[in-house]
């Protein structure tokens, strides 16, 4: 049995190849300057945390989680563009991403946005040839398409830009985490589940851990914006000090005590799964995290 560093590391080695290998390297398009905008954000490195999460998910379910990395692959590509997105001078205006400039700084506005576009249009794509049967990848669709779509991702990005003005009440706040961050985040953990051939149970237990997990993950992140460094995050900070944030809505120490609350109830739904060392490690981890 791996450790969790053991794990981890093979979990991200094998995102990376599949990511690179697999992902956008057609030499004989014309269109290589699109390609090259999709790379340079998909292949620039990051948590892969969504990765992760079907990985693991489908590993705890017994399936053969290498199997799963189409999956993993287009969560991955779905949070990708949302960055390259998130970054455009019409919503957060960013100059920095992981440590190098945003995508739109290197190939323009426009190159970027079609970047973002590409991504997303391509996840579903590796979704429908994924090796499963038609029933499950036909399911995969539904809970990413719902996740990441209006009723999901891109609503809490609409409910983020419409509050930047106004004081947001508590139950707004989480509105705007539950989709923004919360539902990839439950995307990865339900497609992990499906990847394995999990029961309905576990896929309820899945999107449980993910609703709560992603509610610690947030705090901590709204929590690192105000405590953090540019050089340790890699991307500007304080750049949330006029948002609708939950260090803004509870102060730090109410924070850091609901980081922990969420993390234990999210760890508390692992109890469906098998083999859950791994997984209690990671969510203990991403939620006391420093960078």
């Amino acid at each position: 049995m791996l450790n969790f560093k053991e794990q981890n590391a093979e979990y991200l080695a094998y995102i990376e190849q599949y990511l690179d290998k697999q992902c956008f390297c057609d030499e004989s398009q014309p269109q290589k300057l699109l390609f090259d905008a999709m790379r340079y954000s998909l292949l620039a490195g990051g948590k892969r945390l969504r990765p992760i999460f079907v990985f693991d998910f489908c590993r705890m379910c017994g399936g053969d989680w290498k199997q799963s990395a189409p999956f993993a692959a287009a969560v991955e590509m779905i949070h990708t563009y949302s960055l390259i997105h998130d970054d455009l001078p019409c919503m957060d205006n960013d100059d920095f991403r992981r440590g190098r400039p945003t995508n739109h700084k290197v190939y323009g506005e426009a190159t970027a946005v079609l970047a973002g576009d590409g991504l997303l249009t391509a996840a579903f794509a590796y979704l429908a040839k994924a090796p499963y049967t038609a029933d499950i990848r036909i399911h995969a669709v539904e809970i990413l398409s719902e996740c990441a779509g209006e009723l999901g991702m891109v609503g809490g990005q609409v409910l983020d830009m419409s509050s930047t003005e106004r004081q947001c009440t508590e139950q707004e706040v989480l509105d705007i985490q539950g989709r923004k961050t919360g539902a990839l985040i439950r995307a990865a953990c339900m497609l992990g589940v499906l990847a394995g051939g999990g029961s309905e149970a576990q896929l309820t237990a899945a999107g449980a851990f993910a609703d709560n997990l992603g509610l610690a993950f947030q705090i901590r992140d709204d929590m690192l914006d105000v405590i953090g460094t540019a050089e340790e995050m890699g991307k500007s900070v304080g750049t949330d000090a006029e948002k609708n944030t939950f260090v803004q809505l509870y102060g730090l120490e109410v924070c850091d005590t609901l980081v922990r609350k969420h993390t234990q109830e999210a760890i508390l739904n692992l109890k469906q799964f098998q083999n859950t060392a791994y997984m209690e490690s990671l969510a203990n981890h991403l939620t006391s995290r420093t960078v």
